[in-house]
């Protein structure tokens, strides 16, 4: 990407080409490529230690990657890290406000860091105070600040300057139910209104839920990155059905019917183990006719994002 002329426009919000970083001889990332597109929510997930972390610091300038290249929102973040800067705002997974200063002295101090018009600035705190639910506390030192109100402040402080792009690492990590309730709602109406998001997180539901696209990372590399319904329905896996009958039945008979690979009980049910859920399911409701019993309740329920994550990036424990 080197020699492509610096812009502000184009479709994508982070373009990364061949990303690589090495500590003490042992590659962290090795040759990481992928792009967001403007106005998505793309969820960046991982075990610990495969990568993503220093992923994002190269992306968000802190450290400069060995090889490759990142354009964020069209800067080069080595070449032009203060234009690339200007453009995002970062929400790292610990808190750091300063402790000593008021919420709306932090504030002011990130308006400053940005040159922005001071009394603009106290107007876009105002809002952004109100809508996290801060603007009672905004005269009160944050070191007696719960970790939910000092999260609701860093998101506050990456979004004072009306960033374009948001970098977040596990925003709601640990938090009380009303905090992560408020951080969640926020950006969800940030990314209506055009946001993009860059969500690193280890919350599977929050991701599928969040996310327009997900990428899984594994020992340093990229190893599926795709919508999360089709990352959840590509990976190999037995199937299950669950399947509950009025009356008595023995495990070995369920076990021997066409297409089941095993039959366990669990309370009322049957959750039965398949590889072809046509079969099993033609093979459960002959077996009822014929049996004279009533299927009271059968079920195919999808594969989860947890699943295909675990198995994406099984032995890396």
């Amino acid at each position: 990407m080197d020699g492509v002329q610096e812009r502000d426009g184009g479709e994508y919000a982070i373009e990364a080409a061949g990303l690589r970083k090495t500590f003490n001889g042992v590659a962290a990332v090795d040759g990481v490529s992928f792009s967001v597109r403007r106005g998505e929510v793309f969820g960046f997930l991982g075990p610990n230690g495969a990568g993503k972390t220093t992923t994002v610091r190269m992306l968000t300038g802190v450290i400069r990657p060995d090889g490759g290249s990142a354009r964020i929102l069209g800067h080069d973040i080595v070449r032009a890290p203060v234009r690339a800067k200007q453009g995002f705002g970062v929400v790292p997974e610990t808190a750091n406000a300063y402790a000593d200063l008021t919420a709306g002295q932090n504030l002011m101090l990130v308006a400053g860091l940005y040159g922005l018009d001071r009394s603009k600035a106290e107007r876009r705190a105002e809002a952004l105070l109100s809508a996290l639910g801060l603007f009672e506390r905004q005269d009160d030192r944050v070191q007696g600040f719960s970790k939910g109100m000092k999260q609701r402040l860093i998101l506050a402080m990456a979004l004072l300057h009306e960033p374009d792009l948001l970098f977040l690492d596990e925003p709601t990590g640990g938090l009380d139910v009303q905090s992560t309730h408020l951080i969640l709602s926020m950006l969800r109406d940030l990314n209506a209104a055009g946001t993009t998001i860059f969500l690193t997180t280890h919350n599977m539901d929050e991701a599928n839920r969040l996310c327009d696209r997900v990428a899984i990372m594994r020992t340093g590399r990229i190893v599926a990155l795709d919508a999360p319904e089709r990352l959840k329905m590509a990976i190999e896996r037995l199937h299950t059905v669950e399947v509950s009958f009025d009356g008595r039945v023995e495990a070995g008979a369920l076990a021997a019917l066409a297409g089941i690979v095993s039959a366990d009980r669990e309370g009322d049910r049957w959750v039965i183990a398949t590889a072809d859920v046509d079969a099993a399911v033609r093979a459960l409701v002959g077996f009822a006719g014929a049996e004279g019993l009533r299927i009271v309740r059968l079920n195919t329920p999808a594969p989860t994002l947890d699943e295909a994550f675990l198995r994406l990036t099984e032995g890396t424990g």
